[in-house]
């Protein structure tokens, strides 16, 4: 077994752990009963909401796709790339390591759709930036205006933290500059990529920052019903977490959002709000994805099947 795939499933086992862990600490100390009347306290305005806000998450996640897909030159149509990139995320963020998972889901539909494998590899890759573009800037707005809250969970001094916030704005401000001048390819083995123009880049970090502007508004919705709780710390809490998340690689930050959120909200994040935002933001989409995935592979059969049969027929006919 290559080196890679020992690491890959090493830091999967790990994530395992961390987050059985984790959600032992959390959850132990209540009950079933405890839990489900903690959720059943959310009103329902709040549940609703949250979940239009996830919705208009995951609206925003298409638009990861379809800079990707414009990226590499291709014009195919947003109703495709939005099927393939919700399905492929929806399953992604929850299983974990979605640049593996999901990226698999996007080859599967956008290879049948024409595109070669550089093409979906440059696809994942600039979603990735995306993500990061969007979380580099959301990351630096928060630490920007409300240093208080992520020095106290970071242990930093708010100068430090000031200055992380800072240097996350450079950093986004650099890839437009690099976007606006770097016309030179960069070489990453057998693949070249090339910067996206200045326009797609900007996107790139309007619509990632706006997407985890969303995850942070459906939280703070569920947190809201129980605690007067402000956009702004909800949102701190929502970028520690993903942080925390992305060094930890735990499978759909699965315990360690759950811990992160608590340790900056302390009791202004219920067990319940906790359960319902993994729910509404994780298990909800993944259980529309999966029996989506399942009804676009049998099309997908269906018309291959038939396909060859035409094909044969003609054959015979010739």
């Amino acid at each position: 077994m290559k080196r890679k795939t020992l690491l890959t499933y090493g830091l999967l086992v790990l994530g395992l752990g961390l987050a059985a862990y984790l959600l032992w600490n959390i959850f132990s100390e209540y009950s079933w009963s405890d839990i489900t009347a903690s959720v059943s306290e959310i009103p329902t305005y709040n549940l609703v909401t949250a979940l239009a806000f996830t919705l208009a998450s995951y609206v925003c996640l298409t638009g990861f796709d379809w800079c990707g897909v414009r990226y590499v030159g291709n014009d195919l149509s947003y109703p495709k790339i939005g099927l393939a990139s919700f399905i492929s995320l929806s399953i992604g963020q929850s299983v974990g390591l979605a640049g593996l998972s999901s990226g698999g889901l996007r080859y599967r539909y956008y290879a049948h759709w024409g595109m070669d494998t550089e093409d979906v590899a440059k696809i994942v890759l600039l979603s990735g930036v995306t993500v990061a573009l969007g979380l580099a800037t959301l990351t630096g707005i928060v630490m920007l205006i409300n240093p208080s809250d992520a020095a106290e969970v970071l242990r930093l001094g708010e100068a430090a933290v000031l200055a992380i916030g800072g240097a996350c704005l450079l950093s986004v401000a650099a890839y437009l500059a690099l976007a606006k001048f770097a016309r030179a390819p960069v070489r990453i083995r057998k693949w070249t990529f090339q910067m996206p123009t200045l326009r797609l880049a900007a996107a790139q970090v309007v619509i990632g920052t706006i997407n985890f502007a969303l995850v942070a508004a459906a939280l703070r919705e569920v947190m809201g019903a129980a605690a007067d709780v402000s956009y702004l710390k909800a949102a701190t809490a929502y970028v520690l977490a993903n942080v925390a998340i992305i060094v930890t690689h735990a499978p759909g930050g699965l315990g360690v959002l759950e811990a992160t959120v608590r340790h900056v909200m302390g009791d202004q994040a219920s067990i319940g709000s906790l359960v319902a935002f993994r729910v509404i933001y994780f298990f909800i989409p993944m259980g529309i994805g999966i029996p989506l995935a399942l009804i676009v592979e049998a099309v997908f059969r269906a018309r291959k099947h038939q396909s060859s049969s035409s094909v044969a027929v003609a054959e015979k006919v010739g």
